[in-house]
């Protein structure tokens, strides 16, 4: 499999062969077993990958990027608005909200609101999705974390109609923006929406999203970046005279909506809080078993302590969550915006139903892929069953199914290498050809 071979939906990570030293270390950690080592170098599987980040986290030579925008793609707009999360302003310690904001305008962005100026009218809409929704719908799961959305598409397809199907508020207050600068006569054109990203699930939610939505959001800015070039500006004192529109107004339920319990908090009904991909698993394979009865709601976060535990978030999660909470401790409760909201966004709140992308792995024509699946329940009882990676496969199961599409061959498995080579069926030579077509030649032997 050549990395970049599936190509249907947007990745916004990416590995630069030139650092990669093949050491599987994010195979390992990827829960959708989206990685596999070829070469000497690892690859990613498009169709399976869900932007969660974990391997990022866990390459040992920053091997792995994230692709996001330019930042001077900014200046393409004469109006240049940023959406900022408001954990970002829980990263300074030492820095006033006012003073990072009048950085973010001599940065070049003409205008700065809170993403989640949405938030409160999306808690009228989900309460009233909540009331409505079939008993055979619950628990409704949350649509705000972009990289369960795609973990549930991927692992757990018999849960993609639990999915709620409204947007998260990011993209309610753009769709408001657009509106109000509409109104204000400015061409569509002329307007740069960005969003200032704290993980790289978002930036593949905005640039590929779910439900047959096409999001207005121009762009996504790296959150880490921005933190720098905050840094640098305030240390060397070079903040230059600006206009930026400043929008505050943002009530202690926005504020918290990032956190963990900040939707289940806000809903009617019995909600549970799930933050780590780990705990997000292991909740989704009860209620896929059947074994969760009398919940609503869900709220699933793939980050520990949701948002804030963000792998492009530099602050540390914990303090960043108690800051949101102390901020949030003095916010006002009532939404000045909230009948503008309703005015201008009713129309732009759902998508259609999650489409699963299970059969993704064994391709497009399900008769063909359940035929694949089959062979491939034969093939896991040859093997061994002990998911050591040696083949370059994340586990046994992952093998098969590489076998399966042409991508591995039964040799691959250091066992039956041993096995085959007894039997008089493989040479070293040809086992030391398959191991090197695998994880590179390292020795001259």
């Amino acid at each position: 499999m050549a990395d970049g071979a599936h190509c249907r939906y947007y990745r916004g990570l990416e590995i630069m062969p030139d650092l990669c030293i093949g050491c599987s270390h994010c195979m390992k950690v990827c829960p959708t077993e989206a990685l596999r080592v070829k070469g000497g170098k690892a690859v990613i599987h498009t169709d399976l990958c869900i932007d969660c980040g974990r391997c990022y986290r866990e390459c040992p030579t920053n091997a792995i990027r994230v692709v996001d925008d330019d930042f001077d793609h900014i200046f393409d707009y004469k109006h240049r608005l940023l959406l900022v999360p408001s954990l970002f302003y829980s990263q300074f310690e030492d820095i006033e909200m006012n003073e990072i904001n009048r950085i973010i305008g001599s940065l070049g962005f003409t205008e700065v609101s809170p993403v989640e100026l949405g938030v409160d009218y999306l808690i009228e809409e989900m309460n009233r999705y909540l009331e409505e929704a079939p008993r055979e719908e619950k628990p409704v799961i949350s649509s705000y974390c972009p990289a369960v959305v795609r973990l549930i598409q991927v692992r757990f397809p018999s849960l993609v109609d639990n999915i709620m199907t409204l947007l998260p508020p990011l993209e309610i207050t753009a769709q408001y923006y657009i509106s109000k600068y509409r109104e204000a006569g400015i061409p569509e054109e002329d307007l740069g929406i960005f969003y200032l990203t704290p993980c790289v699930a978002k930036i593949a939610a905005v640039k590929d999203p779910v439900g047959g939505y096409v999001s207005p959001i121009t762009g996504a800015i790296n959150m880490d970046l921005l933190y720098s070039k905050v840094m640098m500006v305030h240390r060397n004192h070079t903040c230059a005279e600006n206009n930026i529109r400043i929008n505050e107004e943002i009530t202690s339920n926005a504020i918290r909506w990032s956190t963990t319990r900040g939707e289940a908090n806000a809903t009617r009904g019995v909600a549970l809080a799930i933050d780590g991909m780990g705990n997000v698993i292991e909740f989704l394979e009860k209620v896929e078993n059947g074994d969760i009865e009398g919940v609503d709601f869900l709220e699933l976060r793939c980050c520990d302590e949701s948002c804030s535990g963000g792998i492009l978030v530099r602050g540390n999660r914990f303090l960043v969550a108690d800051g949101l909470h102390k901020r949030a401790s003095t916010a006002p409760w009532v939404n000045p915006y909230i009948k503008d909201f309703r005015k201008y966004c009713a129309e732009y709140m759902t998508f259609d139903k999650v489409q699963p992308r299970a059969f993704m792995k064994y391709g497009r024509d399900i008769k063909e892929a359940i035929r694949k699946m089959e062979e491939v329940r034969k093939l896991k009882q040859l093997l061994p069953g002990i998911d050591c990676g040696a083949c370059g496969s994340p586990g046994c199961e992952a093998l098969a199914g590489d076998i399966v599409n042409g991508e591995r061959t039964i040799n691959n498995c250091v066992f039956m290498q041993i096995a085959n080579e007894r039997r008089g069926t493989l040479d070293v030579d040809e086992a030391i050809a398959l191991m090197e077509e695998i994880w590179g030649k390292r020795y001259d032997y």
